[in-house]
């Protein structure tokens, strides 16, 4: 199965072009105010218009209201949710669009945790104290092994176009999830890492398949 690839913190058009270009499966757009990658409702709404038609759009929130939630989804016409924060399992429920719940993988207990929500993606990023995500820095794969085996895992947390064929061969996720590990500086991203990452993602798959 060929891995997918999410890019996010996409902030501007130039950047989500050339991620679609490359051969992105997915965009993530950051609506938590306090990330380095925040985007605005007003310049993802500009955006979308000039994606390709197969490209999914993914809001990424963090603790954010159900009602401020369904607003964004419309007015920005997202293809899908990424909860990011501390949400419960009832509120990955109310929204009737497609969900990616994301987790913070401090060890193997989080194993316990994924299997209080039904959703369409278990997205495992690293834990830290300090941030919700976008950290760099890479956790146990082995723990996302083991998610694997019975969930759609999307793995993130410090993925690189230099790691990341190792950690599909690790893990074998659904898909991957990049987004500092292909940046210029937070926010701004570098055409020739994202060409990178892709390329390796597609190196991985081949030598899976042998």
């Amino acid at each position: 199965m060929r891995t997918r690839v999410k890019i996010c913190g996409i902030t501007n058009l130039d950047d989500a072009l050339a991620a679609a270009e490359a051969g992105a499966d997915a965009l993530g757009f950051v609506f938590y105010t306090q990330s380095p990658r925040a985007v605005s409702p007003e310049t993802v709404r500009e955006m979308v218009p000039y994606l390709p038609p197969m490209i999914s759009t993914v809001g990424v929130f963090v603790n954010e209201q159900i009602e401020r939630v369904q607003e964004l989804t419309k007015y920005c016409h997202l293809s899908l949710l990424q909860f990011h924060g501390n949400e419960s399992p009832e509120y990955c429920r109310w929204h009737g669009s497609r969900v990616i719940k994301g987790f913070r993988v401090r060890d193997a207990s989080v194993l316990e945790e994924l299997k209080a929500y039904e959703v369409s993606g278990y997205l495992l990023d690293t834990y830290s104290r300090e941030s919700y995500g976008g950290t760099g820095a890479c956790f146990d794969w082995s723990v996302a092994r083991q998610a694997a085996v019975e969930k759609l895992v999307v793995l993130a947390g410090g993925l690189t176009p230099d790691n990341v064929g190792e950690a599909i061969a690790a893990v074998r996720p659904y898909a991957v999830d990049v987004s500092s590990g292909v940046e210029e500086e937070p926010g701004r991203k570098a055409v020739k890492k994202i060409a990178a990452f892709m390329e390796a993602v597609k190196e991985a798959d081949a030598a899976g398949r042998k």
